[in-house]
């Protein structure tokens, strides 16, 4: 049996902007048309460039099975569409899409629940509508009402149910009925930090069991946490496919979320001896845990001299508070100067930096402050977590950085009291 799970090849979504029928129904139709003949055809105009809209376009891609898939952009870019083009609930203008398993949706909270049957009942609908028997539903029932946390109110109408009981047992249908492809939109959006937190651990569960997510947020750190690979979709075009944190860097760029990275107008002092042009990091964006690279060049003044200097980096967080000091002499830094220019190359491997924006400013020295630049250059750290089960805003409150820590945790043994 293929690996594969998912094939979607040269898929296209067309929609006419202008010139349809204003008839919702057959009945509706049939009334106009013996009304006025000629007038419902009089009405449709020919497609055009102007009154058609490609939601996508050129769209090629496979998910493996086992694999989580996340669809990142801006909206309007397509994600939504493509979706509903693979739970077939619309038919594509063009392309095919393949899904090799039986698949499950939940594209909008309490999407196919009806709200004048009951929870018990909205389960068992739901089940059928995925393909699945009664006794197979029955199989999962307690699991799912657990899951959800709506015990006492199962036999009682969804409308009555609140916001937060609405989603958990949504989620919770979809999650657990058993299909082999999980689709899912924007559920994280909705529901308090404990429901999302478990909703990510029950994802990460059906991963783990073989099962396919694509999934689709724009909470950057939930696709970091779960996603093995994203897909960056842009103006109903394929922008990028490949590893997430590229791609999450791909996503902030396309919506205008990229610090400025050169060098600026900034406060200088100094003698001038020496000078640091083009200062900027190797990249706009880094993980929290990977190292912060940033490259400059070291040039004399007019003078020329000749001597020894070192460099001082400061990394500073947005409000201004200096996060970290380096200084070149304690790692062989030090530049023994002369009248030609020089590359630097300064990496910060530690602290692991909260996600955020940072400033660089930096200092060279010898035996007088030659130059000073305040807030030259900055970065930005992504949601990229390094800790397994996290959100990104969760424990994270108080702090400048992020720790490497573990705790270990081991029964007492129990003491008798004579």
């Amino acid at each position: 049996m293929s690996d594969v799970a998912l094939r979607v090849e040269n898929l296209g979504k067309k929609y006419r902007l202008t010139g349809r029928p204003p008839h919702h129904s057959l009945r509706e139709a049939l009334v106009g048309l013996a009304k006025a003949p000629l007038a419902m055809f009089a009405r449709a105009k020919p497609e055009t460039e102007e009154n058609t809209f490609w939601a996508l376009k050129g769209i090629d891609f496979e998910v493996r099975r086992g694999e989580v898939l996340g669809l990142i952009g801006r909206n309007g870019a397509g994600k939504s569409t493509l979706l509903k083009v693979l739970s077939r609930i619309t038919e594509p203008t063009e392309g095919s899409a393949d899904l090799y398993g039986r698949i499950g949706s939940l594209l909008e909270v309490g999407t196919g629940f009806k709200p004048e049957l009951s929870g018990r009942e909205n389960i068992f609908l739901n089940g059928a509508i995925l393909g699945m028997g009664r006794k197979e539903i029955e199989r999962k029932f307690d699991e799912i009402v657990a899951f959800a946390e709506v015990e006492r109110f199962i036999d009682a109408p969804v409308k009555h149910y609140s916001s937060g009981m609405y989603t958990r047992l949504a989620f919770a249908v979809a999650a657990h009925l058993e299909s082999e492809i999980l689709i899912v939109d924007e559920v994280l959006a909705v529901g308090d930090a404990v429901f999302q937190k478990k909703c990510l651990g029950r994802m990460s569960e059906v991963a783990g069991s073989g099962r396919t997510i694509i999934f689709v947020s724009h909470q950057m750190g939930s696709i970091s946490r779960l996603c093995s690979r994203v897909i960056c979709l842009h103006q109903g075009r394929m922008d990028f496919s490949g590893g997430t944190a590229e791609g999450i860097s791909r996503y902030y760029a396309r919506i205008g979320e990229t610090p400025a990275t050169g060098t600026k107008a900034i406060r200088r002092a100094g003698t001038g001896d020496y000078r640091a042009v083009d200062v900027r990091p190797e990249k706009p964006m880094f993980s929290t845990f990977e190292p912060k690279i940033i490259l400059m060049r070291v040039e004399p003044g007019s003078d020329q001299k000749t001597g020894r200097c070192w460099i001082w980096v400061t990394i500073s967080d947005e409000q201004g508070n200096p996060i970290c000091q380096c200084d070149s002499r304690i790692n062989d830094g030090i530049v023994n100067t002369g009248p030609q220019s020089y590359e630097v190359r300064f990496e910060l491997r530690t602290p692991w930096l909260k996600p955020g924006d940072y400033y660089v400013s930096l200092q060279i020295r010898g035996f007088a402050v030659a130059d000073v630049c305040e807030n030259v250059c900055s970065f930005r750290v992504l949601p990229i977590l390094p800790y397994e089960m996290a959100l990104p805003e969760e424990g994270f409150e108080q702090g400048q950085t992020l720790a490497d820590f573990a705790f270990q945790v081991g029964e007492v043994a129990a003491q008798t009291v004579e």
